[in-house]
């Protein structure tokens, strides 16, 4: 349970941080954004195949649990090459190799490289990491990215003609960009992740004081435990909430709800 609430904590900051960075990089209509941002909420989980608990660890059954063997084996064996001297004398199998920057950076341009391969290749990119996204967050997600498609069909100011056409408007909008939506999400779980008491290494291989695996955290006192209230009732309610407000008109939309709301009310 711990486990797939903190799933549900990194998928909502990747697709916060999706809403947040694609209009920086020149995405703004919703059959780019919703995209986007699905994806980096899915490859928001990718960290965690080195778990064999973790939700994308167990997404495809045997095919996922096997990639899970292999990443935790590959990360074990990194740690023991690249420790410093003060590193623990631990397995080095979770929160290790895929919780990095370099992780995230080498995966995100393999990801952008095959986004240069045409749109066939960016889809494939992004539905996987809608699957991902669907998979803990639910089929919301999904029906998100479909109302995405359907409001450039049928939207007040669309030009495009059909759902079809909508959709290839967006992926061909993504493309460039999907190398972008993988390293951000891994690395927005990275940064969950030293918001726990556990920390995140996502520094290496940087040495910092003897250890190449050094875990960032936050201050003792604003630290947590994964699955802890503080999670439940209080990172996880923020986090919808701002997905909501993120939402190409969303600020705008809660607005105008609320002063409707208020002159109805003053005239009752």
């Amino acid at each position: 349970m711990r486990r797939r609430m903190m799933g549900r904590s990194h998928a909502l900051s990747g697709w916060c941080a999706g809403l947040v960075v694609a209009p920086l990089v020149g995405l703004t209509s919703w059959t780019e954004v919703v995209p986007f941002a699905a994806a980096t909420a899915g490859y928001a989980l990718v960290p965690d195949l080195d778990h064999p608990g973790a939700s994308a660890s167990r997404l495809l059954g045997p095919l996922t649990e096997a990639v899970s063997a292999v990443v935790r084996a590959f990360s074990g064996v990194l740690y023991r090459l690249t420790k410093g001297p003060r590193d623990e004398d631990t397995a080095g199998k979770h929160r290790h190799a895929t919780h990095t920057l370099v992780a995230a950076i080498l995966l995100g341009m393999l990801a952008a490289s095959l986004g240069d391969r045409g749109k066939w290749a960016v889809l494939a990119v992004a539905v996987t990491g809608l699957v991902l996204a669907a998979d803990v967050l639910g089929d919301w997600i999904v029906l998100a990215v479909l109302a995405a498609a359907g409001w450039s069909v049928f939207g007040p100011s669309t030009a495009l003609p059909g759902p079809a056409d909508a959709v290839q408007h967006g992926l061909s909008q993504i493309g460039g960009w999907i190398g972008v939506a993988v390293a951000l999400g891994m690395f927005v779980h990275c940064l969950g992740d030293s918001l726990t008491r556990s920390g995140c290494p996502w520094l290496w291989p940087l040495p910092i004081r003897g250890e190449t695996w050094y875990e960032l955290r936050l201050p003792r006192l604003l630290r947590f435990r994964t699955g802890s209230w503080v999670e439940h009732f209080l990172v996880v309610p923020t986090l919808v909430v701002a997905g909501v407000l993120l939402l190409p008109g969303g600020l705008q939309t809660v607005q105008q709800v609320f002063d409707n709301t208020s002159i109805w009310l003053a005239g009752h």
